[in-house]
């Protein structure tokens, strides 16, 4: 049998090592059994292996954002309304959110590269069918397959790429490449969007996963290498919590602009996700092998990573939203051109993840952190001084720069405290965990961004709205900065206590 190119970390967590210890129903089988670690496919270098992930990262990015500069062209191509072309989002949105936590332990139990292409494939086919969509329902249920795919291929790339990492560094390079790709495919997307909308159709928009995702699924086969699985019965009950609580979340969220924040759908919707937490808090205390481990909630390190990419993303989610709306409303610019005001911030954030790991070695998580969510606080305060005479540079270049850069240093830094540390058994739960709280915490963050929007808004006038929507994303990266301080400190010790 040829080395593996890539190697598993042993688990420096103590917590989820000794749940693993109490949870795991049998030792893992011998080397050729079925559910041991597979023969490596390729001897060539890791490298290749991890591009090959990060490019289904970038895929999955892209989409959250590329449809959104061509929901025009769709409206007026199916003839869909302003409610017909939100669940042109929103189906993708909640299936996406809702099905994480589900993908990530299935990648566990089944294998994260067996998970990770049947996710692909689907996605990959998903948009092919969106594509040649002639009718509203045909694309709305083709988004909703995409997110469907997504769900299942998103916890199998940070899991491949923590898990096999040989070393700490090593682990702190594919986390700030995973950062960059995440958030720097978002802005991207919003420039491939306004490019293909400008000068082709809107159908490319979904087209271009297409041959991206063939040629993935065929490399992975080579260059790839499946984790060992974790065998066990596989939490049925939990998984249909799970998912019920993030979809009744994401999709309350979602609607509580439009109808309310006290009107009884809102209302009856919070109830329902209410409801099945509890069912999933409790089925997880007496299931051998959880859905979500409890000992992953127990480390304050890992809840305070949690806190601060749920707020930390819900102020982000603003940025998307509000700035291209302000760019074709006010300022009335091309979707092309709209996109392109986001090259300086994808610009930041790339550069940012080349960095990040050098300074996480110096100085820690901590400094990191505080550093770059008030970096964000700035830029939001910047961009709240937009005025309806600005230029596109005056207005939205620096504070977008600024943006892009703080957000680069802070991604890397909380999602390792989240995944770092974590046994390789439980390392798609955490993965899992760590994506859905990015969803649902950009969900909560636009929900009230834009609520609190559309109650400055003035009949007409775009500006004094947005205002106070900056400034509440601001107020998201102060809390973000706040609990960095009091679960981490500030100093450098940080970066390796528990």
């Amino acid at each position: 049998m040829t080395p593996s190119p890539f190697r598993s970390p042993r688990s420096s967590d103590p917590e989820v090592e000794r749940s693993m210890s109490r949870t795991r129903p049998a030792p893992a089988p011998p080397a050729g059994a079925p559910s041991g670690r597979p023969a490596p496919r390729s001897t060539r270098s890791p490298a290749v292996g991890i591009a090959v992930v990060l490019v289904v990262q970038l895929m999955l990015a892209l989409d959250t954002t590329i449809v959104n500069v061509a929901l025009p062209r769709i409206g007026s191509g199916l003839r869909l309304g302003p409610a017909g072309l939100s669940w042109v989002l929103n189906a993708y949105t909640l299936a996406f959110g809702g099905l994480l936590l589900l993908g990530g332990r299935l990648g566990d139990t089944f294998g994260r590269l067996r998970v990770f292409e049947t996710g692909l494939a689907l996605f990959t086919a998903a948009s092919l069918a969106g594509g040649i969509a002639d009718t509203p329902g045909l694309l709305i249920a083709a988004r909703t397959a995409q997110g469907v795919g997504a769900a299942l291929a998103a916890p199998g790339v940070l899991a491949l790429l923590t898990t096999n990492a040989p070393d700490e560094r090593a682990r702190h390079r594919a986390l700030a490449l995973f950062s960059a790709v995440s958030i720097g495919g978002s802005t991207l997307g919003l420039v491939l969007g306004g490019l293909v909308t400008e000068y082709g159709t809107w159908r490319w928009t979904l087209f271009i996963n297409v041959p991206l995702g063939l040629a993935v699924l065929v490399l992975a086969r080579r260059f790839v290498t499946e984790t060992p699985r974790r065998p066990g019965r596989f939490d049925t009950v939990g998984a249909v919590a799970a998912t019920g609580a993030a979809v009744a979340l994401v999709g309350t969220l979602t609607g509580a602009p439009d109808h309310g924040w006290s009107s009884p759908r809102t209302v009856a919707g919070f109830a329902v996700a209410v409801v099945c937490a509890v069912v999933l808090v409790v089925t997880e205390r007496r299931v051998s092998v959880p859905l979500l481990p409890p000992a992953l909630l127990r480390s304050r390190r890992r809840l305070g990573g949690l806190a601060v990419t749920t707020l930390v993303f819900g102020s982000q989610m603003s940025i998307f939203f509000l700035v291209v709306q302000y760019l074709q409303r006010v300022l009335d610019l091309s979707p092309l051109y709209a996109g392109l005001a986001f090259v300086p911030m994808t610009l930041g954030i790339f550069v940012m993840s080349r960095v990040t790991p050098r300074l996480l070695a110096r100085f820690g998580q901590a400094p990191l952190l505080i550093t770059g969510t008030l970096g964000l606080t700035i830029s939001y305060i910047w961009l709240a001084g937009v005025g309806t005479t600005d230029s596109c540079t005056a207005a939205v270049l620096g504070p977008l720069l600024l943006n892009g850069v703080s957000a680069g240093l802070t991604f890397m830094p909380a999602a390792s405290l989240v995944v770092g540390g974590v046994a390789p058994g439980h390392a798609g739960a955490a993965s899992g965990l760590l994506q859905t709280t990015q969803q649902l915490g950009g969900a909560v963050g636009l929900a009230v961004v834009v609520s609190v929007y559309a109650a400055g808004a003035v009949p007409g006038a775009f500006v004094p709205g947005v205002r106070a929507a900056f400034l509440t994303a601001g107020a998201l990266t102060v809390m973000a900065c706040l609990t960095t301080v009091l679960v981490l400190g500030t100093g450098r010790r940080s970066r390796t206590g528990r």
